[in-house]
């Protein structure tokens, strides 16, 4: 008898199975998407898998459904998922599958962008720095860049493929490279992408995406071309049609409802009533469309990118994406949340669910620190050599490196750090004398030392590659090129790695403090867990860490004066915060506010920046 129930269990187990996986259609009409044959209107809103807690992707998820979003966008990040070469990692928050299954699970469609380049306010546009080792030209047709992309790609698709539409997924479309037309018009290139997704097993609706006018560069024969803008649909249309052929369908997909930030700039934000016109005109038009960014999240780690179009200028972004999105930054729905949930409701058919209640903050008493290492106590083994070594050439993608060379019988003077990336602070026998600052200009500063030997310390810090446009070939960190002392240049260097990947093995002395950077730590108790915001007012610069979480960096210059702490990532009981301090170590304490501070600039420094 048990050998008879055997298969019999086995078949109803693929029957389940096979029920789960219900197959359906995606296609393309002249005028509209056809979903199982029948017209349908991409409502979609950006989620971004690594700024949001694994622990808080489901809650998002209910929010953008509560506001009428039917799809869910998102990026892939290179740097994520292959950090090192050869090293993939698909857990955890770095774990795209199970975000796509979250949102099958909670009824929503996908729309995938793995590019591989994204752009999207990230660290070097989403590429790994390994890349610039071995000399490879990204964006090009490369035979080495090709060789990793396709590496990638095609773990890619192992992961992936699986939920596309046409396997019984909830992806509905994958898009090639991102914005191609705003970088190059290398048709073959692009062909190559095509290729190399189909080949990954990214088959069934492949499309592009371009701002207006670099459409024609970016758009491919065959691919559905989607414009990235706001505008009348009239004006939309003509675009699309331009591009496509004369035909449809009509897909923006890149709506956008605010902006970003970066650091020694106001908070952007963007009136809710006057995008809640343009979002009901555009779907009152028959547009499939997707809201960049529906929810931002934060930009934890060292992974912001910088705006650097040409050698004028360098704007590294802030930790905090909150982009005036319609969810903020912790989750939870704004004015323009409910205004745009009102313009969706008209134009679908079904009620939409309730929205959920704000999520609890709470604010935290001040926290004294018990326990500090200041950074020159803790280095690690060094690399020597004659000349400086960027971060790349160290094998170090992110954080800080001291760089220490001594003199002898030199005088006070001027020294100079030609192509700093990005800023530095420099001390002379452990004692400051300023800081360096590419934002500002800032490559030479006027040094004292003293008779004898004279150890000079530059502590370096990458605040972020470059996301977009032609700078992008030029991301190396670090000093990159040479150090002069009163136009003579100093050899004789050791380099100290501070990636500050783990920072569960830093034994803190408790020495006394002599003004170098220091890392603090303290521990907290917690009768009940909220969202939270660390105050960073009294800090100058720097990151922080909760529950060995890396929240992101702070900066005195602001917009942005707090640091999200999700209610995820606390407990009841003994919690444990450290931050790391490069300009002010005499800080003794911090506290948490129950709302965030994103537009509180120091006008000092804006002043400064503006003279630049």
């Amino acid at each position: 008898m048990k050998k008879l129930l055997l298969p019999v269990l086995l078949l109803l187990l693929q029957c389940t199975l096979f029920a789960q996986k219900t197959a359906h259609t995606f296609t393309l009409s002249d005028t509209a998407f056809l979903l199982d044959g029948k017209p349908f209107q991409i409502i979609a809103g950006e989620i971004h898998y690594p700024r949001v807690p694994r622990e808080a992707w489901r809650q998002r998820m209910q929010m953008a459904k509560a506001m009428g979003i039917n799809t869910i966008g998102t990026y892939v990040f290179w740097n994520v998922n292959e950090p090192e070469k050869d090293v993939f990692d698909f857990t955890g928050n770095a774990d795209i599958a199970a975000f796509v299954k979250t949102a099958q699970e909670e009824g929503l469609w996908v729309v995938l962008r793995p590019s591989p380049y994204v752009c999207a306010e990230w660290e070097f546009g989403g590429y790994p720095y390994w890349l610039q080792n071995e000399g490879m030209q990204v964006r090009s047709k490369d035979p080495a860049y090709l060789a990793e992309y396709k590496k990638y790609i095609d773990e890619l698709g192992k992961q992936l493929a699986p939920y596309l539409i046409v396997n019984g997924g909830n992806i509905l479309m994958v898009q090639v490279e991102n914005e191609y037309g705003s970088y190059g018009s290398d048709k073959a290139y692009l062909e190559i992408n095509k290729k190399m997704f189909i080949d990954a097993g990214f088959k069934g609706l492949l499309y592009t995406c371009d701002p207006p006018n670099d459409m024609a560069k970016g758009r491919l024969p065959g691919l559905l071309a989607a414009v990235n803008a706001v505008n009348k649909p009239d004006v939309l249309k003509s675009w699309i049609k331009q591009n496509n052929d004369g035909k449809g369908p009509f897909f923006v997909a890149e709506w956008y409802p605010a902006w970003f930030d970066w650091w020694g700039e106001a908070h952007h934000t963007v009136p809710a009533a006057r995008y809640a016109a343009e979002l009901d005109e555009l779907l009152g038009a028959g547009f499939s469309m997707s809201m960049y960014m529906f929810h931002g999240g934060t930009t934890r780690g060292f992974m912001n990118g910088a705006n650097c179009y040409d050698s004028s200028y360098y704007q590294p972004q802030i930790s905090s994406y909150d982009y005036d999105a319609p969810l903020d930054e912790a989750g939870n729905a704004t004015d323009k949340f409910m205004q745009f949930r009102a313009v969706i409701q008209k134009h679908v058919n079904y009620t939409l669910p309730d929205v959920p209640a704000a999520k609890k903050s709470i604010a935290i008493p001040a926290i004294k620190f018990t326990s500090s290492a200041d950074v020159f106590s803790i280095l690690p083994k060094p690399v020597t050599a004659q000349q400086p070594l960027s971060f790349e050439k160290l094998n170090q993608a992110y954080g800080y490196v001291v760089y220490r060379t001594k003199i002898k019988n030199a005088a006070s003077g001027m020294l100079a750090v030609k192509e700093l990336r990005d800023y530095g602070v420099v001390f002379v026998n452990g004692k400051k004398q300023g800081v360096l600052n590419r934002m500002l200009k800032q490559d030479s500063l006027q040094i004292e030392l003293s008779q004898g030997e004279n150890t000079i310390d530059i502590l370096v810090e990458n605040m972020g590659r470059i996301n977009f446009g032609p700078n992008l070939l030029k991301n190396n960190k670090g000093i990159t090129e040479k150090v002069t002392l009163n136009g003579k240049e100093l050899r004789g260097w050791q380099m100290y790695s501070l990636p500050m990947k783990d920072i569960s093995s830093i034994k803190y002395n408790n020495k006394p403090l002599t003004g170098a950077p220091v890392l603090k730590k303290a521990s907290f108790t917690l009768a009940e867990v909220g969202d939270t915001y660390l105050d960073m007012r009294k800090f100058g610069k720097g990151c922080v860490w909760v529950n060995g979480h890396n929240l992101g960096r702070y900066w005195q210059a602001g917009p942005q004066q707090t640091m999200y702490v999700p209610a995820e990532w606390l407990k009841k009981g003994s919690n444990e915060i450290i931050v790391f301090e490069m300009i002010k170590p005499n800080v003794n304490e911090i506290s948490a506010l129950d709302q965030p501070i994103l537009n509180d600039l120091d006008e000092t420094y804006n002043k400064q920046l503006l003279s630049k």
